[in-house]
């Protein structure tokens, strides 16, 4: 060794050649070695600047993309830190070449378990802010969450495995051809399970519906009571608990009552025809003044639709700001009461169907029996 330059490492072939090697260039060496610990501080320091520039993570908003980049890149590890600086100082020195596939290989496994760390936080933090607003101990979100965090860290770790075991030399062409061949069998052999236990995810993170609603599925009506990771639960109006597989709930449509913000009101009058044109093109604008006043309404629309049989149709539309129900039928019943007091007041008659009969003469005109002479009147 000479004003530390390190004789070239290529000789090396048995563990004597390098104890000889190392006795000869300790000066280097260790020169080297002092470089790749300043290499590995600065990196210790970038990162925790880093840190400190995203925030702590009780600072910031849970489950936002500032945070979950904190916390991926509080995962950055020190073992991978330490790998980078010995592979920069080695690949910067012409006299550790002989060596330089060792630490490449050293290098590889440190970014491939650190990558695989990374993309792993990150998955778990994107299904953390999915599951945003569950509540943390709602036994089945923590099954779900436990499930997924298997799946997510078998496939992340195993694909990891794979790409070392190529770096060593491993033929893994017929590795993942039996593995692709052992998950269809057990995919198949499990397939009502796993599409149940998907379902059920697909539920807890879409949500289309969450425990304390009511839904509507096919024709049973009820409160969601418990959403497992094969059944949900259903408690009908009649009070018997439905359990319904997950995978078959979602094939069908679903309506979820508890997400109606206000309630549509469609309402058909009919008046009599003897009512009087005038006070019958009058009554539209009437019953939109009258629907006003009550509260949570929003008028829509009121018009003459139908001349029927025995009734002019009117039809009503308005809307009630409410999603409960009964605040609903409460609106209707209010409408409905002061709208007969009103037409009452303007001596509207509601019609019900009725036949009525007319005696007619020769001429096929209508006669009135009053008007008919006692001696001409039909016995009975």
């Amino acid at each position: 060794m000479r004003n530390n330059q390190i004789i070239p490492a290529s000789d090396i072939e048995t563990l004597e050649g390098a104890s000889t090697w190392i006795a000869a260039n300790s000066g280097a060496l260790l020169v080297y070695g002092a470089v790749a610990v300043g290499i590995y501080l600065v990196l210790v320091g970038v990162r925790a600047v880093a840190w400190r520039l995203v925030g702590s993570p009780g600072a910031l908003e849970p489950n936002s993309w500032r945070a979950i980049f904190g916390r991926v890149l509080r995962r950055t590890r020190s073992f991978f830190l330490a790998a980078v600086a010995v592979h920069l100082v080695a690949a910067g020195v012409p006299g550790l070449a002989g060596i330089l596939p060792v630490v490449r290989f050293l290098f590889t496994i440190a970014a491939v378990v650190q990558g695989a760390i990374w993309v792993r936080e990150f998955a778990l933090a994107v299904v953390a802010r999915r599951a945003e607003g569950e509540d943390p101990h709602n036994s089945t979100l923590v099954s779900a969450m436990g499930v997924i965090r298997l799946i997510i860290n078998v496939a992340i770790f195993a694909i990891a495995g794979i790409v070392i075991l190529d770096n060593l030399g491993v033929n893994v062409t017929a590795l993942v051809a039996g593995l692709g061949i052992g998950g269809i069998a057990i995919g198949l052999a499990a397939q009502g399970i796993f599409s149940d236990l998907f379902a059920a995810l697909s539920i807890l993170f879409d949500k289309p519906f969450v425990r304390g609603d009511v839904v509507t599925v096919d024709t049973l009506t009820g409160t969601v009571e418990a959403i497992g990771l094969k059944t949900t639960r259903i408690r009908s109006l009649s009070g018997e608990l439905v359990s319904v597989s997950n995978a078959k709930l979602l094939d069908n449509r679903i309506h979820n009552l508890a997400a109606i913000r206000r309630r549509r009101v469609v309402m058909t009058v009919g008046v009599i025809y003897q009512t009087p044109p005038d006070v019958l093109e009058s009554l539209p604008a009437e019953i939109g003044k009258l629907a006003e006043t009550i509260p949570l309404v929003t008028f829509g629309q009121a018009f003459l639709t139908n001349f029927a049989a025995s009734s002019i149709d009117i039809e009503i539309i308005f809307h009630v700001e409410a999603a409960e129900a009964k605040e609903m039928m409460g609106a209707r019943q209010a409408f409905m009461f002061r709208l007969v007091r009103r037409f009452a007041e303007l001596g509207v008659d509601f019609a019900y169907p009725t036949q009525m009969g007319f005696v007619g003469g020769l001429d096929g005109k209508a006669v009135d029996p009053l008007a008919v002479p006692r001696e001409m009147t039909p016995l009975p």
